[in-house]
Parts: C-alpha cells; structure tokens; sequence
C-alpha cells in the first residue's frame, strides 16, 4: 500500500507542474482573499493556505450567513463530516470525519482537547454557541503528532472570538414543535481588557413522541495584559436535558430520557520574547451524564456517570534561520464516578515535537513530528507523522502527508455492563496508519482542492454477538481498509458586484473493507458509513439589508440508502435589529441518520436579533 501511494503521488506531483504552466503566475505575491492571513491554531502557526495538510477553515461570516440556529447544524454541511444525529437541536449527534467511528474525531476548543473518557458520545455538548464562534478549522487525516489521542481520523477545533466591541446583544427564537429560545450577550472592551459573556435557553417540544429538550449555556471569556503577554480565562457550561426516544437500547425502547452538563475552565498566558512564542495553560473538563430507561421511573434502570479531566500543558515555538520548531507537554488525569462503570481514573502523558524546513526558495517546506503517548493504564507509544508541501506557484500547491495514530478505549468500552452490552477489560489501543496526497489552488476570489487518502485501522473495537440472544460484547476483532477522495471549490463573494455571491460545492467519497469477516451482529457497522457525500451551499447578497442562504446535501450510505436535504435561509436587516427565517428539509424527505431514528420533515425557525 506505501508503494501504491507514494508512486500515485509522484504522478500527481508530475502531473501537478504540467497544471501550473497553464495558471496565471503573478509578479506579485497572492493576493489577499477572505481566509488568506487565518492562522490555524497549533505548535507551528502557519496561515491557512501555506498548511501541508488537509484544513478547511469556515469564518464566523460564513456560518452566520448559513443561519445555523445551533453549531451542530452548521457542521451538517461540511463534505467528509458525517454528523449522526439522534434528533434535532442540542439532543445527541456523533461526529465522524473519513468514516472514523464517533470518538476517532478530536474536538477541541481552542486548542483544548476534550475527549471523552467516559463513552465518546458526548463530544457534541461542548459545543459553544454559535454566536461565539470566531472560526472552525477542520483538520482531516492522522492528528496524533499534533493534538494527541482521539485525533484518529482527524480534529475539529472551534475558535472562539477574542476581538470584541463593548455592547449589548440579544435574540428570540422560535419554530415547529414547540422551539423557542432565547440569548444574550454583553461585551465590554478597554485598552487592555475584553470580557465577553453570553446566556441562553433552549427548549422544544419535540418532532415525536420523547424527543423533547432543554438547553441553556453559559460563557465568560476574559482577556487581558499587552500584546506581548496576552492572558485570557474561559469558562463554559451547558446543561440540556432530553428525551431520547429509540436513542440507544433499540428503536422499541421510546421512554429513554437523559440528563447531560458540559463544564470547561481554561486559563491560558502567552509570552513573546522575539521570536520566541512560549503558552503554559491549565483545563479543567467535567462531564455529566444521566441515563434512564423509562422517564421519571429510575428504579427500572438508571445510570450516573460524572467525569472530570485536569490538566496542564505548555507549548514553545521559535523561528530561526533554519526554520520553525514547537515543542509542547500536556499532563492530565482523568477520573470518572459510576453507579455502572464504578470509580476508575487514568493518567495521560503528551509530549510534542515537530520541526518545519523551508528549501528551495521556500518553495518547498517538511514538517516531521512525533508524539510521545503515555496513558497509565495502556503504557506508552510514540506516533510520527511528516508532512511536505511544494508551491508550484504563488497559487498553487500540492503536498503529502503521513501519520501513525491511536485511540485509546474509553471507561465504557472496557467496564460497562447492562442486560444487552458487555465491556471488555483486556481490550487494547485502535491504531492506524494514514497517507494522503493533495492539490489546493487559492486565488483571489476562489479556492479548489483535491485530497486523496488512505488509512489502514488495526484493532477496532465494536461490540458485537454471534447469536442473536447473546449480549453484545466490546472486542477488538477487525482491521479496516479506508479509501477516500475529496474535492471542494469555493468562490468569496465580491462586495462591488451587484449582487455580492459566495458559492461552495464539495464533494466526499468514501470506501471501507473490512480485513476479515464481519461478526454475525455488530453495533457499529460500516454499513451505515458515508459513500458518496456531496454539498452545495450559496447565499446571495440581493439587496443592501437581505440576504438568502441555501444548502443541499446528498448522501448515500454504504448499504445504498441515499437521501437529499434542501435547507433555506432568508435574512433582512432593519437598523438594528435583523430577522432571519429558516426552512429545513424543504423537499420533505424521509431518511434517518443513526439507530433508526427518523429526523424531522419540513419545518421553519424565525429568530430576531438585536445589535445596536
């Protein structure tokens, strides 16, 4: 398989020159486009269009236009990012980029990490408003070398907004099924200090029977000191309460409900010493989680699980004349209280080191890294990674990289227990090996890439049974062969045009072969993987003070089940207030994305802002 890879990369590369001649080379350098001078946040701070790797940055205008009540709703059009949800609003959703499983995909905010120890289902509630998120970088491929576990088949970090101006916002919600809600948000900026706080409360009704939520949020940002030694405190909690009918026993189990809080603390200095970036942080995480089987009827079956992760890290970059270098420690443990799960804790041990060289006019730069792993209960591993990107021209670029990863079994994977699951102690670490190959063209107004990859995964773990009265028991029984292709062009509207248009189309194809047989009963079967996942989305500028929005996707899963949801958004502003009006799943259709649960047909939200 290397061999295969690397000769079609020479190809690629072979054929990329041949594509250069016939593009424009300009005198100058490449002219600023919207996303041009974003940096992605890690060790080595590198704008968004010099990355060797596959990254997707989506600004805070894009997912206003999309008018995304919730960020999880925002994440739906993203190509390669298969987003599972158990309902609508802030309920359930699993997040899988590459056809990786729902805790092989890293979230983190701003820069921190939040794996889940306890089951990897509940990455989705910590995601911050909408209304706070400054951008969203998309990493795909092998991210261990550069965020640690979990980074498996590839890291979604949410940024949240730093530059602010004082004053007041505030908006009203409402829709089908009963949805309302209500935020507010008050900033305040000095010479050296912005503080930033947000509220809000969410609630429906449900599309069906026990799919009812609550939700309310609450953030407090503080940033403070000169440019030199920047600090800055954040602190998020989210409780949401949910009936989760069909959620996860089986479709005919409708009276499931739950209880989730969401908690994160994080105080980061930064220090500049010429050329010199030193960032020590600490985090604290806790997770909670209620189960019970039948609403309101704990003695049936109830369960209670309360994480909490604390750590401590620190990141070191320099620039010299041989390049830029990162370092980085990150120290933490992670303990969990269970009436199921009992008391468990682990410690985890990072450490980070890459290196970027610039040769050939610094037209061509490589990028070797390694991660050294502990995890107290799994011993310790050291996962490298390289990258390497050639400029062909002041627009066009074509790169390579390579990766080992990992994931390490969560507390549920190894000692959950009920009359239907059993865990497995003995269980050891998935592990994977990524390349990929790739061509990004940016120009002034437009933007076009092309990936290619593949992943070969060992050890995965599912649950799965050889008889159907057997329990399903967590195993690690299968190695998977991954293939993917994923093309994406973008065009940033031009505000002197008439009508001001920003157009995106991306496309994700995706094939997966298990090594050997699959079990008779399996939990997490492929067959529900992403095939072919296509996306189009435009919004249009009509007039000065309106706006529309409309996004299309079509999916068709591995088994062969495809369906097409049209989503349409209009917005008019009126000095300072705005009004928007979606329409979801215009065309009505029926589908489901995970466990059966059917998703909602045609249905609408209104929203009201103010922002004097």
């Amino acid at each position: 398989m290397k061999r295969t890879v690397v000769g079609t990369f020479f190809t690629f590369l072979a054929g990329s020159f041949a594509l250069s001649a016939q593009v424009e080379t300009p005198s100058d350098s490449l002219p600023t486009q919207v996303l041009g001078e974003v940096v992605v946040q890690g060790r080595i701070a590198e704008s968004y269009v010099n990355e060797s790797k596959s990254v997707t940055v989506y600004s805070a205008e894009a997912i206003a236009q999309s008018g995304a009540v919730h960020l999880v709703d925002f994440l739906q059009q993203v190509a390669g990012l298969d987003v599972l949800r158990r309902g609508v609003g802030p309920t359930q959703a699993d997040l899988n980029l590459r056809g990786g499983t729902f805790d092989q995909t890293l979230l983190l905010i701003d820069g921190i990490a939040l794996e889940d120890a306890q089951t990897g289902h509940h990455l989705a509630n910590f995601l911050p408003p909408v209304a706070l998120v400054e951008r969203v970088e998309i990493v795909r491929g092998a991210s261990a070398r550069i965020y640690g576990q979990n980074a498996f088949s590839g890291a979604i970090n949410i940024v949240t907004k730093r530059t602010i101006e004082s004053g007041v916002q505030g908006e009203i919600q409402g829709g089908s099924f009963g949805t309302a809600g209500l935020e507010a948000r008050v900033s305040l900026k000095t010479e050296q200090t912005r503080v930033l706080a947000f509220a809000s409360h969410a609630q429906s009704d449900g599309y069906r029977y026990n799919t009812d939520y609550h939700q309310q949020q609450w953030f407090v940002s503080l940033a403070s000191g000169s440019s030199e030694r920047p600090f800055r405190l954040l602190a998020f909690f989210t409780p949401r309460a949910f009936g989760a009918n069909g959620f996860y026993a089986s479709p005919s189990a409708v009276d499931q409900y739950e209880e989730t809080q969401a908690s994160l603390v994080a105080v980061t200095q930064q220090f500049q010493i010429e050329n010199t970036t030193l960032t020590p942080r600490i985090y604290w995480r806790r997770g909670q989680d209620m189960y019970e089987f039948v609403r309101d009827r704990p003695e049936i079956y109830r369960n209670m699980h309360i994480t909490h992760k604390i750590g401590a890290a620190v990141d070191l970059a320099h620039e010299s004349v041989l390049g830029k270098s990162g370092i980085g420690v990150d120290l933490s443990t992670t303990s969990i209280q269970s009436n199921n799960l009992g008391e468990r804790s682990r410690d985890m041990l990072n450490l980070f080191a890459e290196h970027r060289f610039f040769l050939l006019n610094n037209n061509f730069d490589v990028t070797p890294g390694v991660v050294l792993n502990y995890v107290s209960d799994f011993g310790q591993r050291l996962f490298p990674g390289i990258d390497m990107g050639y400029r062909l021209n002041a627009r066009l670029k074509t790169y390579l990289n390579w990766g080992k990863t990992f994931r390490v079994p969560t507390f549920t994977d190894l000692y959950y227990s009920d009359p239907n699951t059993e865990g497995n102690a003995d269980l050891v670490a998935e592990e994977a090996e990524t390349a990929e190959i790739g061509l990004r063209l940016n120009r002034k107004r437009s933007m076009a890439s092309l990936a290619l990859f593949a992943r070969t995964s060992e050890n995965l773990i599912d649950y799965v049974k050889s008889a159907e009265d057997e329990r399903f028991k967590a195993s690690n029984i299968q190695s998977l062969q991954t293939r993917g292709v994923e093309l994406e062009y973008q065009y940033f509207k031009n505000n002197n045009a008439e009508i001001p248009i920003d157009f995106r189309v991306a496309y994700a194809y995706l094939s997966q072969r298990l090594s050997d047989d699959a079990a008779a009963f399996s939990r997490y079967s492929i067959d529900n993987d992403l095939r072919h996942h296509l996306v189009v989305s435009a919004s249009a500028d009509y007039t000065k003070t309106s706006s529309v929005f409309a996004s299309l996707k079509w999916v068709e899963r591995a088994t062969g089940r495809a369906y097409t949801v049209v989503d349409l958004t209009l917005s008019k502003t009126l000095n300072d207030f705005s009004l928007r009006m979606g329409l979801n799943n215009l065309l009505n259709q029926s589908y489901w994305e995970t466990s059966l649960i059917p998703m909602p047909g045609r249905n609408f939200f209104l929203a009201l802002k103010y922002s004097p």
